[in-house]
């Protein structure tokens, strides 16, 4: 099923006719890729070969350096509160624990970039290799337990290059991948069967969709990140456009990720800026 924006039957009572900016942190990096929530007051991203803690006063934390000393490109905080990391070149997945960084999955052939930690614990994680072919890989601890490459059809369901795709779980269990080479966002079920594509709202039908970051919130929804175009798609679990969040002054949103109370948190590439965005009442 592919999806192009049709009409949604979900309730959007709850959404806020005007969203707003609630906080605004200038890092003064740009290329800021990833975010992910320490609590409702700190915030982790990462530019270049270090990831940064920031609190919603605008001050700098903790740095952290990588370990091979190459790019971070996807992060998130585990339960505990620790902070995991993909490093692309080095094709491993780490842990920082206070100030010591581990190991957790090193691959070989392939190349790690979007993570996400699922309702179980185990850990979804996007994978290239040498630009010929991606996956979707779930890991328990340090074991793989199931691959998602390939749809009915035989056909690969992920673009074959590039590193610029994120993933998130969905309460449903629904697997939600953004991949801004197909410019298309890719959601499967728990089994890896595939439930919909989506290819940006049809009335803007001149415009190419850019999606980077996606995340969802505890309604179901799906959140997508469109760079080039400066704005929020808004989904429900089955496909279909609920809204944009496009007033915000968002300049290229890269990274998404949701507080403890549903406020969108994003990173914008061009500006250096991480926005906390209230859209729900």
């Amino acid at each position: 099923m592919e999806s192009k924006g049709a009409v949604s039957s979900y309730p959007d009572r709850s959404l806020i006719d005007e969203p707003r900016i609630i906080n605004e942190i200038n890092t003064e990096k740009i290329a800021l890729r990833s975010v992910a929530c320490l609590n409702d007051d700190e915030i982790w991203t990462c530019s270049g070969s270090s990831m940064r803690l920031y609190n919603l006063q605008d001050q700098l934390v903790k740095v952290v350096q990588t370990k091979s000393g190459g790019e971070p490109i996807d992060i998130l905080v585990t339960r505990i509160g620790d902070l995991l990391y993909t490093d692309y070149d080095d094709k491993t997945v780490n842990i920082v624990k206070n100030t010591q960084i581990q190991t957790v999955i090193r691959l070989r052939g392939w190349k790690p970039f979007g993570v996400c930690s699922t309702s179980s614990g185990d850990l979804l994680i996007l994978m290239n290799s040498n630009g010929k072919q991606s996956k979707v890989s779930r890991y328990t601890g340090s074991v793989e337990k199931q691959t998602i490459q390939y749809g009915d059809n035989k056909k690969p369901l992920f673009s074959p290059h590039g590193c610029n795709k994120y993933i998130n779980e969905n309460r449903n269990l629904d697997i939600c991948v953004s991949d801004f080479d197909a410019k298309s966002v890719l959601v499967v079920n728990q089994a890896g069967k595939l439930r919909f594509t989506y290819t940006g709202h049809p009335s803007a039908t001149k415009e190419i969709f850019y999606p980077r970051g996606i995340t969802t919130d505890s309604h179901g929804r799906i959140l997508i990140a469109d760079c080039n175009n400066h704005r929020i798609h808004i989904l429900d679990q089955s496909g279909h456009f609920i809204r944009y969040i496009d007033n915000c002054q968002l300049n290229h949103p890269q990274g998404l990720c949701l507080d403890s109370k549903d406020n969108l948190v994003l990173t914008e590439w061009t500006t250096g800026k991480l926005k906390k965005i209230q859209y729900l009442i």
